[in-house]
Order: structure tokens, then C-alpha cells, then sequence
């Protein structure tokens, strides 16, 4: 389980991207002649239903939209990468499954498991008013920050509680028993002592010396690591509502006004503070018992009715609640509907002092005595002026910005052959840039968003020098940009990297004497494990990998050592050769602290491992196929 588990790690991460993070993708059908058009080629299919090139490009700039929001100061060009790209493609037949498995299950979502949803959303309960209204604008405003409309979010929830349908059923039913759990910690927490021989390329680079034919050979092969960076010099133009708000003014009217109608928003709620003495009288009592209780709750009210003074002492010693009898009765602050109808009423309807009679609710008879009140005190005017003028403001900077950003949009569409027009109505700088296919690590703002790169680089915007649409870019935030001058990307010359392009074939070089070395002395520690004898002995685990590489730690617990010594050989890649000899394996017993720590988490990776098997023979079940080689 857990080998399937380490061995699919990227597989599982799919899964959980898919979970936190749903991609939404949207796209037209577009007529018979566009079929052999590049975009329409198909990448993968699934029941039968052919997934495009535009639908997987579409999935992959979503995707990384999303997970630029989430990580700001991602590198944008680990997103483009061959495996990336890959993964939003996997990401792509997932959603395609999930869906057409929830259509043929006819699975559905109400609206009033929707509304609850959305009700314990954390990020939504900071936008609840006094009243337990939402806040409209604010809710908009948090789900734009995040490129969702109202609709497009819960149509977004809607179709994830769908998927969590399919899925949760694996999920929320899988079972860790305690001898599988003790068997995985016994595993992680496994110490293996080796002797290890390392074979590094530094150690052969004095042994190599390409020749020309060989660079040449290199040069040819691996023609890509050779390319300019293809560039595009831009103008373009934002359309943002942050700058519409700085121009705005609101008059001491409006704010007033405002002021006045939502006086509540700006009234603290009124807290009062009691202490109480409880006699229990139960609903089922009889009426005897009722009266017995009834005479003991006025008898202790007639004691503390002729010496207020002792009401704390009273409760200590009579009071049957035992949460507040030992403060002396003392409930703390409270505000109106943290306690029943009877007992509120009596409270908030006394003064500071006052002793009440006998208060019945459930809970018996209660004698009230009223030591604080604080809040409901109105914030002054002036106190919530510069608050309300921020308000207007924002309000305002939005209707203009919903206004700007069609006429925005019409403009840069209309007069395609120049953003002037656009900057002349809007009183907008046009700005110059130099900008590649993605985003240069550190950039922000609009030049870092994936949606006007792809726009800038499209054939029309390419070839024609005309404005692309109008994007967003980010929160109320468009932009156009016109390309002036495109360079693309060609190969340079062998004179000019052949100096680059020998250090790269040295070091092949180097990488394959380390690896011959080291397989050659595999072959002799085989026969003569003593001939590592010499070397010092590490003892290494999972939770101390003494500073060894992942391809090492992975070599030297898979490794089967069930019979001591071990002998194996490892390929780390651009990190040489290894050969290893294991010469001891202990599995410590674990602590109930550590388990009671690891539980919970492998519980989640068991059931994760589980989940993703049943989504594996969904899959199998809707015969996926897909058509692109895996990086």
C-alpha cells in the first residue's frame, strides 16, 4: 500500500489539486472546417469523447492561473514545463471522468446543500453583517480577488460536492486498523546501516575531451537548449478600478446620508453581565416535588433579597449549576440569544444591581442579580467618516469600473490598429514592455498574467500588430497590448555556444566514465561484499536521511534486505553512481505518542491511496486514452 502510495506521489498531489483547487474549462464548438486545425487535434478521449489541444491548453492556463493567485511569487517557468503541462492534462481527463461518471449515476447537488455549504465556507463568515446578512459587494469583491463571478463559484461548489460524491464513497469509508497502522509506522520509522562507495563526474572530467564531431553531435541533438528566447515589444494598457476609486470624490451628504441608514452597522451590541443562583426543577417533576423547589428557590431568594452583599457567597454553596456556582454564580458577558427566552428577558430588562424574583425556565427556578452592562453605544459620525468615504468610494469605483470595462473592451476591439483611442477616454498611460511566451521569474502585475501572454503571442495579435482583447488580469483589473516588434525564436549558431555545448557534452562524458566506474566495482562488491569494509557505516532512515538525495533514500529502502548483507548499484542521474551495502535493519518499537501524532496522517494517506485506485478503475471502466507521450 504504501509503496503504491511513495511510487505515485504526483498521482496523489492530482488528486488533491482536484479536491482544493477545481478547474473550470470552457469551449466553443466551432464548425467542420476548423477540425484539422492544431487546436482541434485530439490528446486524449474519454467514453469515447475526443479531449482537443485547445481544451488541454485551455485546463493548463486555468491551471496555472489558479495556482499563480495561490503562490504569487511562483516561478512562472516551472509551470511550462513539459511535466507541468502534462499534469493540467491529467487534471483535464480527471474532471472528464468525474463528470461523465456523475451524469450516468444521476447524482445531484440541491440547493440547500449548496447553501450550506457555502454557509461554512470560513472565508464568507468574515463577510456576515451584525444582522446575519451578507455583505454583496464584499463577497463579490473576495470572489473577483480569486477570478470567480457569484455564478461561476457556485456553479464551481455545486459540481465539487458532485465529485466529492463519486469519490467521497472511497474516502469517507475506508478503515485503518491498528495492526496495518503499526506494520506502516514500523516501516517509516525502519534504520538501515550502510556502506556506501559514491562514483561523482567531477571526479572523471580530466578523463574526457570531446571532440568537434561530438560537439557537433550535441549541438544537433539537443537543438532546443540552443534557442534565443523568443520576445515580443508591447504596448498595452490597464483598465483598473483601485485607479478609478483615486479619482473619486463623495460629498459630507452621501457620507451623512449613509450614516443614517445604516445606523446598526455602527452600534455596538449591547453585553450584560449577571450572576445567578439555579434550584433544578425538572418539566417531568411532580407537583409536589415542583413546590418543595419552589420553596427552597424563595427562601434562598428571601436570604439574598435582605443582604445583596452575600449573593456570591449564596451561590457558592446553593446554587445547583455547576458550571457557575464555584465563580459564584457569575455568567461573565453575554449578549441577547446566548441564553433562553425567560432568563433573557429578565436580564435585559433590569438595571445594574437589581435582584430579580424567580426566573422558571427548563432548567429549574433562577434568581438573577445584574452586575454590568456594556455596548450598544453608537460610534459617532466622525469616528466612521474616513470608513464610510472608503465605502462610497469603492462602490462607486465599481459601477464605473463595470461601465469602463465594457466601453474599455469595445475600444481596444473597434480601433484594433492603436490603444490611443483607449488611453485618450480613459486618461490611461500607455506603457512599453519586452515580454516572452511566459512569465520571467519575479515578475508581477499584468505582464505576469498567463491570460495576456497568450493573448500577445496568438497568430492575429502576431502577425496583424493588432490590439488583443481585453483581458483580466487581475481583481477588476483589464488590459490590451499591441505588438510593435516581434522576435522569434531561432538557433544559434554553433560558433557562438560551442564553448557551452563542450562543457555540457564534458560533463556527459564525465557522467558516463562515473557510471561505468561504479558498475565495474558493483561487479567485484557482488562477489567480495568485504571490499566496502573500509568505509564508514551511516545508519539512515526516512526521518534522518543524513543530507542523501531522494533517488538515494528511495535506493536504500527499497532495497530487500531480508538477508544481510545487501549489495545493490543506483543510477542518481547527473549525481553519478552509488553502490551500496546494507548491513543491518532495525525496526524500532514506536511510542504510543508517535502513533497517536502519525494516525491521523496515515489514515489520510491510506485513504488517498484508496481513492485514487477507484478513480484508476473509473478510468479503466471509461476506457481513457490518452494519445500524448508522458514527460
Amino acid at each position: 500500500m504504501f509503496d503504491f502510495v511513495r511510487d505515485n506521489t504526483r498521482l496523489m498531489l492530482g488528486l488533491l489539486v482536484l479536491l482544493i483547487i477545481p478547474s473550470f474549462i470552457f469551449f466553443g464548438i466551432e464548425g467542420y472546417s476548423g477540425f484539422n486545425r492544431p487546436e482541434n487535434q485530439k490528446v486524449a478521449s474519454v467514453d469515447g469523447q475526443k479531449i482537443t489541444q485547445a481544451e488541454w491548453d485551455a485546463g493548463h492556463r486555468q491551471q496555472t492561473e489558479n495556482l499563480r493567485r495561490q503562490v504569487p511569487n511562483l516561478d512562472a517557468a516551472l509551470l511550462e514545463k513539459p511535466e507541468a503541462r502534462f499534469e493540467s492534462l491529467e487534471q483535464v481527463v480527471r474532471q472528464r471522468v468525474l463528470q461523465l461518471i456523475v451524469q450516468k449515476q444521476n447524482l445531484t447537488v440541491s440547493d440547500a446543500r449548496l447553501q450550506r455549504e457555502l454557509m461554512s465556507n470560513p472565508q464568507l463568515a468574515t463577510l456576515r453583517r451584525p444582522d446575519g446578512s451578507i455583505d454583496l459587494e464584499g463577497y463579490k469583491a473576495l470572489l473577483s480577488a480569486q477570478g470567480y463571478t457569484p455564478e461561476s463559484f457556485e456553479s464551481a461548489v455545486r459540481q465539487d460536492l458532485l465529485f466529492r460524491q463519486v469519490l467521497g464513497r472511497v474516502t469517507e469509508t475506508t478503515p485503518l486498523s491498528t495492526a496495518s497502522s503499526d506494520a506502516a509506522l514500523k516501516v517509516i520509522f525502519q534504520e538501515r546501516q550502510i556502506r556506501m562507495q559514491r562514483f561523482q563526474a567531477g571526479e572523471y572530467l580530466s578523463q574526457v575531451a570531446p571532440s568537434d564531431a561530438d560537439i557537433q553531435a550535441y549541438y544537433q541533438k539537443n537543438a532546443a537548449e540552443f534557442q534565443t528566447v523568443e520576445q515580443a515589444d508591447i504596448e498595452y494598457l490597464v483598465l483598473d478600478a483601485a485607479r478609478l476609486r483615486e479619482s473619486l470624490t463623495v460629498s459630507e451628504d452621501e457620507v451623512r446620508k449613509f450614516y443614517q441608514d445604516n445606523l446598526p452597522l455602527y452600534t455596538q451590541p449591547e453585553e450584560r453581565r449577571a450572576s445567578h443562583i439555579l434550584v433544578k426543577a425538572d418539566k417531568g417533576a411532580s407537583a409536589d416535588e415542583k413546590a418543595k423547589a419552589r420553596a427552597r428557590a424563595q427562601a434562598l431568594l428571601d436570604e439574598v433579597r435582605a443582604n445583596p452583599k452575600r449573593f456570591a457567597e449564596v451561590a457558592k454553596a446553593k446554587s445547583e449549576d455547576p458550571g457557575s456556582a464555584p465563580t459564584g454564580g457569575d455568567l461573565d458577558f453575554f449578549s441577547r440569544g446566548a441564553m433562553v427566552k425567560g432568563f433573557e428577558d429578565a436580564v435585559f430588562g433590569m438595571k445594574v444591581g437589581d435582584l430579580s424574583g424567580l426566573v422558571e425556565t427548563d432548567f429549574g427556578l433562577h434568581i438573577i442579580q445584574l452586575t454590568a452592562v456594556r455596548g450598544g453605544q453608537q460610534r459617532p459620525f466622525d469616528a466612521v467618516r474616513a470608513e464610510i468615504e472608503t465605502k462610497l468610494k469603492q462602490d462607486q469605483a465599481q459601477r464605473r469600473y463595470t461601465e469602463a470595462a465594457e466601453q474599455f473592451s469595445n475600444l481596444v476591439y473597434e480601433q484594433s490598429d492603436s490603444l490611443k483611442a483607449a488611453a485618450d477616454r480613459f486618461k490611461l498611460t500607455v506603457q512599453k514592455a519586452t515580454v516572452t511566451r511566459t512569465a520571467t521569474p519575479g515578475t508581477q502585475g499584468p505582464l505576469a498574467s498567463g491570460k495576456l501572454l497568450t493573448a500577445v503571442f496568438a497568430d492575429d495579435a502576431l502577425r496583424n500588430k493588432r490590439n488583443t482583447d481585453a483581458v483580466e488580469v487581475g481583481p477588476n483589473q483589464l488590459a490590451s497590448a499591441r505588438v510593435v516588434d516581434h522576435r522569434p525564436s531561432v538557433l544559434k549558431p554553433l560558433d557562438e555556444v560551442k564553448a557551452f555545448a563542450r562543457e555540457k557534452v564534458r560533463l556527459a562524458q564525465a557522467l558516463d566514465k562515473a557510471r561505468e566506474a561504479g558498475q565495474a566495482r558493483l561487479a567485484v562488491v557482488k562477489s567480495q561484499p568485504a571490499e566496502l569494509d573500509k568505509l564508514p557505516a551511516l545508519t539512515v532512515s526516512r526521518m534522518q536521511p543524513m543530507g542523501m538525495p531522494r533517488e538515494l533514500m528511495d535506493a536504500i529502502l527499497r532495497t530487500d534486505a531480508r538477508q544481510v548483507p545487501a549489495v545493490t548499484g543506483v543510477d542518481l542521474g547527473v549525481n553519478g553512481y552509488a553502490v551500496l551495502r546494507i548491513d543491518a535493519v532495525r525496526s524500532p518499537e514506536v511510542q504510543a505518542p508517535i502513533k497517536a501524532q502519525w494516525g491521523p496522517q496515515l489514515t489520510q494517506a491510506y485513504s488517498a491511496a484508496e481513492t485514487q485506485l477507484y478513480y484508476e478503475s473509473l478510468k479503466k471502466r471509461l476506457d481513457v486514452q490518452v494519445t500524448v507521450p508522458k514527460p
